[in-house]
């Protein structure tokens, strides 16, 4: 599914990916732990109505853990203490509950590994073979175990995650500065790059950075809503970018 005639993303300086459900699957692994995690947490402290997959979407998917964690108790007009990031995962701020969930996550990956999209993996071939630089940039501070699960780390001399936002002070998606920061250490323009995204989140972070080419991959948000944040072109899987399908 496509907006308009395919882009040739070889005619553009860079391409910068977000991860989770861009590359590789683990947008899902992430639901089901922020899902297992705040089904827990709501019952222990009578939260109501209950967690949704509307509600992952809506405040949680594309932004940092802990902004993520922050925006949806707010949703439910609960506010604690923002804590520090050391927080053990009982803790009750939005660090420690932040925590609960990267623990469910981590857990599952160990346990499962992941495999990234075939159709991102050959897309990612064919950039290579075109000489077009690439890089990764993830809200998540658990980017770079990912790709390495996914056997991707190797293809990305740049990965700007929430690790590194977090030592830059930079804000999440959608803000557009981590995808601003992915451009400046490719040492490329923003206007002549495309941003890949899955998130809402991430395709209102690449049009307030002026990217070039914004470009939404529906993995279950909805191309409508892609398209009303902005995305200027929209796929069902990397696979549809290619040259030669």
């Amino acid at each position: 599914m496509t907006d308009r005639a395919t882009p040739r993303l070889q005619d553009y300086e860079a391409v910068l990916f977000d991860l989770d459900g861009v590359l590789t699957p683990t947008a899902e692994v992430h639901m089901h732990a922020w899902q297992t995690m705040f089904d827990e947490l709501f019952a222990a402290w009578d939260i109501t109505p209950p967690y949704t997959d509307e509600d992952y979407f809506a405040y949680v998917d594309g932004k940092k853990r802990y902004d993520g964690v922050a925006a949806l108790l707010r949703s439910r007009d609960v506010e604690v203490p923002w804590g520090d990031p050391t927080d053990p995962p009982e803790t009750p701020t939005v660090c420690g509950v932040g925590n609960r969930k990267n623990t469910a996550f981590t857990r599952v990956l160990g346990r499962d590994g992941i495999a990234p999209y075939v159709g991102s993996v050959a897309l990612l071939d064919e950039l290579e073979r075109a000489g077009t630089p690439v890089a990764v940039v993830s809200s998540s501070k658990n980017a770079d175990i990912v790709l390495r699960a996914a056997g991707l780390r190797e293809r990305f001399d740049v990965v700007v995650d929430g690790v590194v936002a977090e030592e830059r002070n930079l804000p999440s998606k959608p803000a557009p500065d981590v995808f601003i920061e992915g451009a400046r250490a490719l040492g490329v323009d923003p206007a002549r790059t495309v941003v890949v995204e899955d998130a809402l989140a991430g395709v209102e972070s690449g049009i307030a950075g002026g990217f070039g080419l914004v470009i939404g991959v529906d993995r279950g948000v909805g191309a409508d809503s892609l398209r009303a944040a902005g995305a200027h072109h929209i796929v069902t899987d990397l696979a549809d970018l290619l040259e030669t399908r």
